[in-house]
């Protein structure tokens, strides 16, 4: 009896989880004060429009809104995948000696600070014969920088009484990196990685909206930017709903890759017991 019990108190807690609880009622929330604020202040749709009014567009434009979606996901993994594997192999090479670092890292600051919005048609007009090319690059210039700066200090962040371990016993550079620094940079990288996710995405939504690419390859930005032209107010925030929905999902996939990793041995993860 007292098992069943316990069972079921268990079951109410992962029901009653206030990580996502609270996030489903502040949401809630905010729609119903959305709602009120838009019949009190009675402002048309083509303005500021109702929550069930995106609700139905979204529904009612779903075949033409989805697959716009599917292309801007598509340049947002292939730039985030790119992203990843550019900045880890940068960050290595940057370990490797200080004459490196002290050279190029300058250069990727200054690539991060550049406004995408100012490069992107530069970039457009280099890959003229291959637009989707250049949406990828546009949107791996946003997201390469946080992996290759958080990587670096991670692989920086060693154990100085391990490191000294390793040299004792004449291991040689590699076997350091592979055993040594690469697990100790895990955290670092797997967190900058839940960045540029959000990053990848930024990028390749802006870079849409410069490109303005229509027609059957349209991503979701030229969806966005055609309807506040057109005044489809609601179509634009279904649009946005989607990218936002997008977004939520690239963090919380990512967030649950690096808990999976990270479980059972890294104090960020390791649940308490008690």
């Amino acid at each position: 009896m007292f098992q069943r019990k316990l069972k079921l108190q268990k079951l109410l807690n992962q029901l009653i989880n206030v990580d996502v609880l609270a996030p489903i009622v502040v949401g809630i929330c905010v729609l119903i004060l959305w709602d009120t604020l838009v019949r009190v202040s009675n402002l048309p749709p083509y303005i500021f429009p109702r929550p069930i009014l995106v609700f139905k567009t979204l529904i009612t434009d779903w075949n033409e809104l989805f697959p716009s979606l599917l292309i801007t996901l598509q340049i947002t993994v292939v730039a985030f995948v790119a992203a990843a594997i550019s900045g880890l192999l940068i960050a290595i090479l940057f370990i490797q000696s200080k004459w490196i670092e002290r050279s190029l890292f300058p250069y990727a600051v200054i690539l991060q600070t550049t406004p995408i919005v100012a490069i992107a048609p530069l970039i457009i007009l280099w890959f003229k014969n291959n637009t989707f090319a250049a949406l990828i690059v546009c949107a791996w210039i946003v997201a390469f920088f946080p992996i290759v700066s958080n990587t670096t200090i991670g692989l920086k962040s060693v154990d100085k009484n391990l490191l000294n371990l390793f040299q004792l016993y004449k291991a040689s550079p590699w076997q350091t990196l592979i055993h040594l620094r690469l697990p100790s940079a895990m955290p670092y990288f797997l967190g900058s990685l839940k960045i540029s996710g959000g990053l990848s995405l930024i990028g390749a939504v802006v870079a849409e909206f410069v490109a303005g690419t229509g027609g059957a390859k349209a991503g979701i930005a030229y969806r966005i930017l055609i309807s506040s032209y057109n005044l489809q107010i609601p179509k634009m925030f279904a649009a946005l709903f989607l990218t936002t929905g997008l977004g939520i999902l690239i963090f919380i996939g990512l967030s649950a890759l690096s808990d999976f990793i990270l479980k059972n041995w890294h104090e960020s993860v390791v649940k308490d017991e008690n």
